[in-house]
């Protein structure tokens, strides 16, 4: 994995902080030609990997990265899923088969058999297995080492206790896309306790990780020590605490941490993915 990730937060006016600078966000983001704009300097300073989720607007950036495949040959899509706004939506305005036909993948009919069959005998690997191919038909034909599934998800899957779903998502992820799975939690040291059990080894973790504890249950001494003993390959996210912590701090703050193998951030302008990029660079070389 790359030092330096950057993820989607802006452009879908997600702030934890402030529904001010969401709205600014949302009329920024209004068009994707702004969000192609902003990735378009993202990768020209040299930042290859974009950590996004499957929001409907996503399948539009990658039809353009499809469009000028030479352009974009280093551009690599981590994808995150389930987007879940996606389907309530499209249930709401196509109806259940609409919603089914938009998003299944393959044959219609079979597709839709198999998860009638999969919702009637409660078989949940089924219904898994059918949501990530369907998540997965926007990113055909782009580079995507990483498929992660979202937080809402997993720490839903560790509050109910289900080891086998993750064992089965590693097992299809590895075995079906050939890439590593990954997961994004809000509770990382009880994740990694859960992994353990399931036999998953030296998994990839994206959590929030910050110098104010901002969203790190059991507080910032038991981050700390799972990042220096544990062993995982870390992400670090949400690192300026939703804007309440200076770049500079922060960053340093991070690179501090000996454990964490790369930094995910989001920015709006290419100035601001500019300074966190040096910064970065900065203290990863000093530390």
């Amino acid at each position: 994995m790359d030092r330096i990730m950057f993820g989607d937060n802006q452009f879908f006016a997600v702030n934890h902080l402030s529904d001010e600078k969401s709205r600014a966000q949302a009329i920024k983001f209004a068009e994707n030609k702004a969000i192609i704009k902003v990735l378009d300097d993202m990768y020209d300073i040299g930042i290859n990997t974009f950590m996004c989720t499957t929001h409907d607007r996503i399948a539009e950036v990658c039809d353009h990265l499809r469009s000028a495949p030479q352009r974009y040959k280093n551009f690599e899509i981590y994808p995150c899923m389930p987007y879940a706004h996606k389907y309530a939506n499209a249930v709401t305005d196509l109806g259940i088969v609409g919603a089914l036909k938009n998003y299944m993948p393959g044959n219609m009919f079979t597709t839709i058999a198999k998860g009638s069959l999969s919702f009637a005998t409660k078989d949940f690997i089924s219904i898994m297995e059918l949501l990530i191919d369907a998540e997965m038909k926007m990113f055909k034909g782009i580079k995507t080492g990483v498929i992660f599934i979202q937080n809402v998800v997993t720490d839903l899957l560790l509050g109910l206790g289900m080891k086998d779903i993750f064992i089965a998502y590693d097992k299809y992820i590895r075995e079906k896309y050939k890439v590593e799975p990954g997961y994004i939690t809000m509770n990382l040291p009880l994740l990694l306790d859960v992994l353990d059990k399931c036999g998953i080894e030296n998994p990839i973790v994206c959590s929030s990780i910050n110098k104010l504890g901002f969203r790190m249950p059991g507080g910032i001494e038991k981050y700390e020590q799972t990042i220096r003993e544990r062993k995982f390959q870390s992400i670090a996210m949400q690192v300026f605490a939703a804007g309440a912590i200076p770049p500079e701090e922060a960053i340093e703050y991070i690179c501090n941490q000996k454990g964490i193998n790369s930094i995910l951030f989001g920015a709006s302008s290419r100035s601001h993915i500019k300074q966190t990029k040096e910064l970065i660079e900065k203290y990863s070389f000093s530390t």
